[in-house]
């Protein structure tokens, strides 16, 4: 059986939605989820899914404790899933081709540092786009540059908010991100950065 931890900062809808596809599949397992944020409404969806969780803080992070947390469980994928930091390229080089993120836009666009939730939507909505999308991608040392593994768009014309998108995102996210995550782990996408 595979292991997945996954990382957030906020909610958890889409640590939720993987937790449960995975709970059906004899394939992966959801072993861990981090959070930087000890008010995150993950905790308590973790908690009612039974997925042990561990807080750390930004020092925690930066020089070594998590990785350490890491190396004892040994997963195979490590998913940033609304996790709002920069992930220290140690535990990328201790797991390379092992960390993804999933981004709220079509990258390369609306990509980079600030951008992130409602920041992305209310940009998207500001340029008037026709369309937006999610990208799942690797993780590498810069923000929302790692290589794409995939991405699904959705036409925004009917949209006149930010929330409106966002609620278009979150479908594509809940349907798309926990099957891309298995291919990823049961081999039919190849990995690379």
């Amino acid at each position: 059986m595979k292991q997945i931890v996954i990382f957030a900062s906020g909610s958890g809808s889409n640590a939720e939605k993987i937790v449960l596809h995975f709970n059906k599949k004899s394939l992966a397992n959801v072993v861990g989820i981090f959070t930087n944020n000890p008010n995150a409404k993950v905790l308590d969806r973790a908690k009612n899914l039974n997925v042990p969780t561990e807080i750390f803080n930004r020092q925690e992070l930066n020089e070594g404790k998590v990785l350490e947390k890491l190396n004892q469980i040994q997963p195979d994928l490590i998913v940033l899933a609304g996790f709002l930091w920069k992930f220290p390229e140690s535990i990328i080089k201790e797991y390379p081709n092992k960390v993804i993120n999933i981004h709220p836009a079509l990258l390369p666009s609306y990509g980079g540092k600030g951008m992130y939730g409602m920041n992305v939507h209310q940009a998207v909505l500001d340029n008037k786009e026709k369309e937006t999308g999610i990208t799942i991608h690797y993780v590498n040392e810069y923000y929302d540059e790692g290589g794409i593994i995939f991405q699904q768009s959705v036409n925004i014309e009917d949209c006149n908010s930010a929330d409106e998108i966002a609620e278009k995102i979150h479908v594509l996210e809940h349907q798309y991100f926990p099957e891309v995550i298995e291919r990823l782990l049961d081999g039919s996408i190849i990995r690379k950065i």
